[in-house]
């Protein structure tokens, strides 16, 4: 729609005034899309979704709160008080003119914090030059840390930045019915136990007095490398 916006209702009104500080606006709603706004709505966060799709409108209807719209036109945007959100998701990633021309649009009226979804790595360097704050590959980034649980020694692998990680895996045998004092596992691997997860107990932030059990799980940090030479411990 060019010049008009229209809720999931079906009917021409302006949607809802989010709240300034915490309002997120979810641009597609695809797979990826969609998740990230079902999601926030679920959380208690302020969401508009927009989509284009009169299809994805009336699959969604009623689920978020929703309008129909084409974000690629500037008008569109401004009519739905883009500018208002301190956060804007773009979550069209297929349709690589699209995706570019809703980001600059965003860009152009200064939506603080900008998020999009990328294809491929070109994709990604065209939205970063354009402005997005932060770029996201799902399918690369899944493609990554999958690649680290199939060996089954770690059980979640979340890459923070700059190769700093975070897992969860079963603990080695050699640092099991001891403490971490006693292991000292910091200064021998260059990781740090951080939490620890025993069967029926709730997770505990890990001390210097925390005991390993060999049926515990552990939430270490560390460099990626460092943390999977520490996890091919036997």
């Amino acid at each position: 729609m060019a010049d008009t916006l229209r809720d999931a209702s079906g009917t021409h009104n302006a949607p809802r005034t989010p709240k300034k500080d915490n309002g997120v606006l979810v641009i597609g709603l695809g797979r990826f899309g969609s998740s990230i706004a079902a999601t926030l709505d679920r959380l208690g966060q302020d969401v508009l979704a927009v989509e284009r799709s009169p299809e994805l409108v009336a699959q969604w209807a009623g689920r978020v709160a929703l309008v129909e719209a084409d974000a690629t036109n500037p008008e569109a945007l401004e009519q739905l008080g883009a500018r208002e959100f301190p956060v804007a998701v773009v979550g069209v990633g297929s349709y690589l003119e699209a995706s570019v021309l809703i980001t600059g649009n965003l860009v152009d009226i200064g939506v603080p914090q900008i998020w999009a979804k990328a294809i491929s790595s070109e994709h990604a360097r065209i939205l970063q030059r354009i402005g997005a704050h932060h770029v996201v590959l799902p399918e690369a980034d899944a493609g990554s840390r999958v690649a680290h649980l199939v060996s089954g020694k770690l059980l979640d692998y979340i890459e923070v930045e700059d190769g700093f990680t975070v897992v969860k895996m079963r603990p080695p045998k050699e640092i099991q019915g001891f403490t971490l004092a006693q292991s000292n596992i910091r200064q021998r691997y260059g990781v740090t136990v951080i939490g620890v997860k025993s069967p029926g107990v709730d997770f505990v932030y890990a001390t210097p007095a925390t005991r390993i059990s060999a049926s515990d799980l552990i939430i270490v940090s560390g460099h990626a490398e460092l943390l999977e030479r520490f996890a091919a411990r036997p």
